[in-house]
């Protein structure tokens, strides 16, 4: 059976339904699945969490015996193992469902078209790949985790209009408004780990968690309930351990360079792990921080620190998407610049590839990527 246009208006109805779990389903992926019979919905479904049914077997859940003959369209392909859930194709050709229609197939290794061969084994019509592109900026860390094994990262920074991010003193609360702080807080809560500097915790005391009363969500309570893993860097252990960044007891790693002594291993809180990964300057090597995020199942990461923690992802080409809110106001000539980029021609300028611009509240957020084409 030929894809229709009605097919693309039911699958964007699938993607409709991922993004409702877009800030409570990591590790997983994100995802949304639509029954349809005689032209009409009869169920709707999607992944709210890891370990919980997965799309299709809530929307299954929801259609009964109505599910027999019907079309499913799926914004990823249906899975074909058993993990914490049983497989999803399985469920499908259980229930009887004639066809389905998949945005993508699952870059999971433990799937990776197996899904599709077990429904067609199985007799079911199965038509995709369909709105790809659409399916993969849904989940862009998990799809690069299982691909590349790394995280997608963004990084988020707030600037003035004249492009600095904090006076020369360090002083930088606030550059922005409450709207913008409130979309920061969104973009936590969709993050698996949140990566600062030891130098910017010393500077603001902040305690990178994701706040239920600012998150301006539905679902503010879910999205909150798995606090992203807070990963500092801090090379040398200078980190004190009366920050408040202790004072809630969810996950921290603290990622220093090898040179500590045993001494400075004790008296952190339990919820603190220590972890050592030299580079050949003295700092901590960045890729293999990112390498070990992916091991822990984190799908996107966001990079919340200073200029130079910021300039040295980006110098290193580890930045998939820069996320700037620019703030109506000059902070004048010797404030600090938003990243340590120390270039000094024209020739060595590093391209961006605008991606999105809107307002939030009074401020601008500027959505960009590195521009590997220019």
């Amino acid at each position: 059976m030929a894809i229709t246009p009605v097919d693309f208006d039911f699958m964007a109805q699938a993607f409709r339904l991922a993004e409702r779990g877009l800030h409570t389903t990591m590790p997983n992926p994100r995802v949304g699945c639509v029954l349809v019979k005689d032209g009409q919905i009869i169920a709707e479904g999607w992944h709210i969490r890891a370990g919980e049914a997965h799309a299709e077997v809530n929307a299954l859940r929801a259609a009964g015996e109505d599910a027999r003959g019907a079309t499913a369209y799926v914004s990823l392909e249906p899975c074909s193992h058993t993990g914490r859930t049983g497989p999803c194709s399985q469920a499908l050709i259980d229930a009887g469902v004639a066809r389905v229609v998949y945005a993508m197939e699952d870059p999971n290794p433990l799937v990776s078209g197996d899904g599709i061969a077990m429904l067609r084994a199985a007799g079911v019509q199965v038509d995709g790949s369909l709105l790809e592109d659409d399916a993969r900026a849904l989940n862009p860390g998990y799809i690069k985790r299982m691909e590349r094994k790394l995280p997608f990262v963004r990084c988020k920074l707030a600037m003035s209009l004249d492009g600095r991010t904090a006076m020369e003193s360090g002083e930088s609360k606030w550059i922005t408004g409450p709207k913008a702080r409130a979309d920061v807080q969104r973009l936590r809560a969709r993050s698996c780990a949140i990566i600062s500097g030891v130098d910017s915790i010393l500077q603001d005391n902040s305690s990178l968690t994701v706040r239920v009363d600012e998150l301006d969500l539905p679902n503010a309570q879910e999205a909150a309930a798995k606090q992203p893993l807070r990963v500092i860097l801090d090379s040398t252990l200078r980190l004190s351990r009366n920050a408040l960044l202790f004072k809630q007891p969810s996950p921290i790693l603290l990622v220093h360079n090898g040179s500590v002594d045993a001494a400075q291993y004790d008296g952190w809180p339990e919820f603190v792990e220590l972890l050592a990964l030299p580079a050949k300057d003295d700092r901590i090597d960045l890729t293999a921080l990112l390498r070990e995020l992916a091991k822990r199942q984190c799908n996107e990461v966001l990079v919340e620190t200073g200029a130079t923690l910021a300039g040295s992802f980006l110098r290193r080409g580890l930045l998939d998407e820069i996320i700037i809110y620019m703030a109506p106001k000059l902070l004048g000539s010797n404030a600090r610049p938003i990243f340590d980029l120390p270039l000094d021609t024209m020739s060595s300028s590093l391209a961006l590839k605008i991606k999105d611009i809107r307002a939030v509240g009074r401020d601008w957020r500027i959505t960009a990527a590195p521009d590997t084409e220019y």
